[in-house]
């Protein structure tokens, strides 16, 4: 039971969190893009200017995924609280600062990197609020990071590795 827990808790990791990682990172670039380019002219068959991807549509495309995949991340913790209460591992110091770090990604994910996100899809947040929402992005990414090395690397484990 333990193997198939693990198994389900990396496989939600990697398919839950990786696209919202990446759609998060690509979120800011894009909207430095799209403010510097300025509305379209809706001249263009794509309801643009014509000229390569709507950058709006790319941003909504890119926040959904985020909301989404945030959703259904949900299931990484569920699986991982009970791989570690199956392997007897909950108090352990490595999981605790693993379980802190992920409430902290969450946190800055919910608090702050989706409402970055919606303030410049609704016009209300110009290109300081874009990098800023680039530097927030990169502390969710590199929390998820170290949750992953912990995981890895777990001090004081049994492994040998």
């Amino acid at each position: 039971m333990t193997k198939f827990l693990l198994s389900v808790h990396v496989i939600a990791a990697i398919l839950a969190i990786g696209p919202v990682a990446v759609a998060a990172s690509m979120f800011p670039p894009a909207a430095r893009r799209a403010l510097a380019t300025g509305p379209g002219d809706d001249s263009g068959p794509e309801g643009h200017s014509g000229h390569g991807p709507d950058p709006t549509g790319t941003l909504r495309l890119l926040h959904r995924i985020c909301r989404v995949y945030a959703v259904v991340g949900v299931v990484v913790p569920v699986f991982g609280f009970a791989t570690a209460s199956q392997m007897g591992v909950l108090g352990s110091a490595w999981l605790i600062v693993s379980i802190l770090l992920t409430a902290l990604a969450a946190l800055v994910l919910a608090a702050l990197v989706l409402p970055a996100q919606s303030a410049l899809l609704d016009g209300s947040a110009g290109a300081g609020r874009a990098a800023r929402l680039g530097m927030v992005t990169g502390l969710f990414n590199l929390l998820w990071a170290a949750v992953t090395v912990l995981m890895i690397v777990r001090p004081g484990s049994t492994t040998g590795a």
